[in-house]
């Protein structure tokens, strides 16, 4: 029990020591003059850790309006407030804004002060999830790099709004109330590095146009979409994970060769309306197809290499590299077809 006791002082000195040493050199770093200006210069309703001085958390404040910003941050969190605006005055100091999160405030388009967002010229990461935005705030900072507007009120994109965001490589429109109409076939011109576009929960009926070139994660779950245009995935030969969860896709809707793409690894069609396993890529690794109205399975038409001419030349063959497979919620019975293994020797999971 006593050496419980003594351990247990000894990691507490210990865990005081380094902390003291480390507000000392942060201190000591400072200097007297710097750091009385650092702990003054801090607005009184925010946080300002010394370990991180190029941080500002302001978060969960009940803040209506944003205080004056030091100069110095580089990373600034208010979300989780009730702020209506967005005025120039607070950011006059803070030329070095690299992050800021909005979310969960109640800002709306009127309440954005023309160009106060284009003024923050470093600004990387700009966050304004759950607000009462009706179309996408413009101008935005030319660096950003990622975007995110989920929950919001959207039913309108500026035309040019992303014509100069070329470092922009996430964008997050989900859960919004855009239509078809509002995706035009220049909207997303300019988004040259866009890896990940997410448009789920929205109201489209069709494929957005003109995605860009170079994304990779496309998210389009819980829209109203019935058909995937021919050849559609020739103009983003990249796009490796697909969303299409609770759309309204049919077998009709899907053409012969719809989703036969070398770059998707991971497809997801679950609670759609289909009746068959479309024709699938050798390079798929995860297809989820659960809660359809799927009666059987024919591993033998799915499968998208000769299942003989895999027997004959086995690993050495350019082999299906399907490693999981979701059927539940339709019409299939057990077993899984012999076939279906015979074809997908990778399998490590399948769910019927």
């Amino acid at each position: 029990m006593i050496l419980k006791v003594y351990t247990s002082l000894l990691l507490l000195f210990l865990v005081n020591s380094v902390w003291t040493r480390t507000v000392r050199q942060i201190y000591d770093d400072l200097g007297l003059d710097h750091w009385s200006h650092y702990t003054s210069e801090c607005p009184q309703e925010c946080f300002c850790p010394p370990s991180f001085p190029n941080a500002l958390y302001c978060d969960n404040k009940g803040l209506k309006e944003i205080p004056p910003i030091p100069a110095r941050i580089w990373y600034l969190y208010l979300q989780n407030n009730q702020i209506e605006t967005l005025s120039e005055k607070p950011f006059v100091n803070a030329t070095h804004l690299r992050w800021i999160n909005l979310n969960k405030n109640k800002i709306t388009n009127n309440g954005i002060e023309s160009g106060v967002l284009s003024k923050l010229k470093r600004l990387l990461y700009l966050f304004l999830e759950d607000n009462e935005l009706e179309e996408v705030p413009a101008p935005l900072p030319v660096g950003l790099e990622q975007l995110r507007l989920a929950r919001n009120k959207i039913s309108r994109i500026p035309e040019g709004v992303f014509s100069h965001l070329e470092n922009l490589t996430m964008l997050d429109l989900h859960q919004n109330s855009l239509l078809d109409s509002a995706l035009q076939s220049d909207t997303f011109q300019g988004l040259n590095n866009l890896m990940q576009l997410n448009i789920a929960k929205n109201s489209l009926k069709k494929m957005p146009l003109s995605i860009p070139a170079n994304t990779l994660q496309l998210f389009l779950d819980n829209n109203s979409i019935e058909v995937i245009p021919e050849n559609y995935f020739s103009a983003i030969p990249k796009v490796t994970f697909l969303r299409l969860n609770y759309n309204k896709l049919s077998d009709d809707g899907i053409p012969s060769n719809g989703f036969n793409v070398s770059s998707i690894l991971d497809l997801q069609l679950s609670h759609n309306q289909l009746t068959k396993i479309p024709p699938i890529n050798a390079h798929l690794e995860h297809l989820h197809l659960d809660h359809n109205k799927i009666k059987s399975v024919n591993g033998t038409q799915i499968c998208p290499v000769s299942i003989a001419l895999e027997e004959e030349y086995g690993y050495y063959g350019n082999i299906p590299r399907l490693r999981y497979l979701r059927l539940d919620g339709n019409e299939i019975q057990p077993p899984i077809p012999l076939d279906i293994m015979i074809c997908f020797r990778l399998l490590q999971a399948v769910v019927i």
